[in-house]
């Protein structure tokens, strides 16, 4: 079938759930039988985000082949279910880079390079070659920013031109739009609405259907002013009011027809109907009253939660699968430091540390690696929280107290973490890391081997330092455990106390595979360690 591609914007702000509504539509989509793949355009001149500051940017999401994306990729994943690859995420600057290398070889033979139609063109390319190299029916491009963006602008308008070649037919625009309450009159007001679908049709774009967002309830004469102000089909505007479960917004578009909609402006008849029956009893079950289980999120960006956006929902995956509240108690290393913040620590059922680049913060993190080990307090620390639990291993068990990371002190005596050797000719810093997808051989009766019930694993990868080997067996003597290692045996992948109820750390990013409907195993291990803990039934 010939390819159909549906285009979310946004209108009136940002993060008003672009990524959240595209995802859920694939879902739909997917669920009717239909192949379907997504791709977030993103407007700023930064190659990628792997190099952007998580308070600007939140969290890196980054894919099985290595590509540090935007974390709306998270959100494809965790909804459709599916695997994305770096086709599905592009930026500016990729765009101008890829143009300005082509232009040094000389492949436009000394023609003026110009936004029309190099740029355009380019973005058009990279468009295409996601839909080819996912074979799907059905794409979906979500454009970052604002309509009105100076930034944005030239996608828009690649947008517009692709709706030209591949047809009319095959092209379905979605605005997804702010409805803001005034306080005073105690009303939601559609004009900010109508001036962002004009400012889209002055770029030569005119909406199919308007996704319009609020926190407020939005009655049917609203609809209809938006419909009829915006030349929009009424059935094409769709109220949808924030809901504290972000897994019921695919039942939202369901129940408001927006699929159906969508097939029937395609010219496109759905090969099998869609079963809701497990995503229903996921939001039933979100919705029940469950025990609660506190696990203190230690971090550094704890202030921006969206830079923690795939832990936050691995804890919620897990805790779903063990028939608990998960309820994150957010603390900032840095705080724990000056002495602040350790009554929240105190409250926890688990402790979990992050990834993260830095020293900002580390002494905080690895004070509470410490009160997790001899407190006997279920632990997990993902990528530099597994380093953190070998450099707290090492001062307060093996008796280094000055061991470190080179990342954090160069000339440290005791480097029990250090850089990867073929990290250490490395210059530039973006895209260079070890990235992606490798595998990881689990050694049989650890706790590791216990909680995934599988011999070998592959999981996704974010890191320059590593477990410096020549610590290696004084660990083991001392009562450390490495229990995940790469198939060569030279890369410790995950680590774990022998005389500890669940104190766990990985390499890699975990939180990367986990889904909904499938959570990963050391999130769940967590989880069921923090309700002993607080003393849950384990039938629970």
């Amino acid at each position: 079938m010939t390819t159909k591609y549906l285009f979310f914007t946004g209108g009136v702000v940002s993060s008003v759930g672009k990524g959240v509504t595209a995802a859920a539509t694939g879902l739909l989509l997917k669920e009717r039988g239909f192949r379907v793949t997504a791709q977030k355009l993103d407007p700023y001149i930064n190659v990628d985000p792997g190099t952007m500051s998580p308070y600007q940017h939140g969290e890196v999401y980054v894919l099985d082949d290595g590509a540090e994306t935007d974390l709306d990729l998270g959100h494809y994943e965790r909804f459709i279910d599916i695997r994305l690859r770096r086709y599905s995420n592009f930026t500016t600057g990729q765009v101008y880079a890829q143009v300005i290398s082509n232009e040094r070889r000389g492949d436009y033979l000394g023609g003026t390079i110009q936004v029309i139609p190099h740029i355009t063109n380019e973005i058009k390319r990279r468009i295409r070659l996601a839909a080819r190299e996912a074979n799907a029916d059905i794409v979906l491009v979500e454009v970052g920013g604002t309509v009105g963006d100076i930034e944005s602008q030239p996608f828009l308008e690649s947008l517009r031109q692709l709706r030209n070649e591949v047809g009319r037919e095959n092209v379905l625009f979605i605005h997804v739009t702010w409805l803001p309450y005034i306080g005073a009159t105690q009303e939601l007001k559609t004009k900010p609405t109508q001036h962002s679908v004009a400012a889209l049709r002055s770029m030569g774009i005119s909406p199919n259907m308007i996704i319009a967002r609020s926190d407020y309830p939005i009655d049917d004469s609203l609809c209809e002013k938006i419909a009829l102000f915006c030349d929009v089909d009424r059935r094409a505007v769709v109220p949808m009011m924030t809901t504290p479960i972000l897994y019921e917004v695919p039942l939202l578009l369901e129940k408001a027809g927006v699929a159906d909609y969508v097939l029937e402006r395609l010219g496109l008849k759905a090969p099998v109907q869609p079963d809701w029956s497990a995503w229903r009893a996921l939001v039933e079950k979100v919705k029940q009253s469950k025990p609660t289980v506190k696990i203190a999120l230690v971090g550094k960006y704890v202030e921006l939660k969206d830079a923690y956006m795939s832990v936050r929902e691995a804890l919620k995956h897990a805790g779903l699968a063990e028939n608990v509240e998960v309820e994150i108690l957010w603390v900032h290393s840095a705080d724990l430091e000056k002495g602040k913040g350790w009554e929240i620590v105190q409250q926890a059922d688990g402790i979990l540390v992050p990834g993260g680049f830095g020293s900002r913060g580390v002494e905080g993190k690895i004070q509470a690696v410490r009160y997790a080990r001899e407190k006997h307090i279920p632990y997990l620390g993902l990528c530099l929280g597994m380093q953190l639990m070998c450099i707290e291993f090492a001062r307060n068990v093996l008796g280094y107290e000055d061991a470190n990371s080179t990342e954090f002190d160069r000339s440290t005596a005791h480097p029990v973490i250090d850089l990867m050797l073929e990290q250490r000719s490395v210059t530039e810093m973006g895209g260079t890391m070890r990235l992606g997808l490798y595998p990881c051989m689990l050694q049989p009766g650890t706790k590791a081997a216990a909680v995934y019930g599988v011999p070998s694993i592959e999981e996704r990868h974010r890191h320059r330092w590593e477990f410096n080997n020549a610590y290696r067996k004084e660990f083991e003597q001392a009562g450390m455990v490495f229990s995940g290692l790469s198939p060569d045996g030279k890369l410790v992948e995950i680590s774990e106390l022998r005389d500890h109820p669940y104190m766990i750390g990985c390499q890699f990013h975990p939180e990367f595979l986990s889904r909904p409907m499938r959570p990963h195993p050391l999130f769940v291990g967590l989880i069921r360690a923090a309700k002993q803990r607080a003393g849950l039934s384990s039938n629970l």
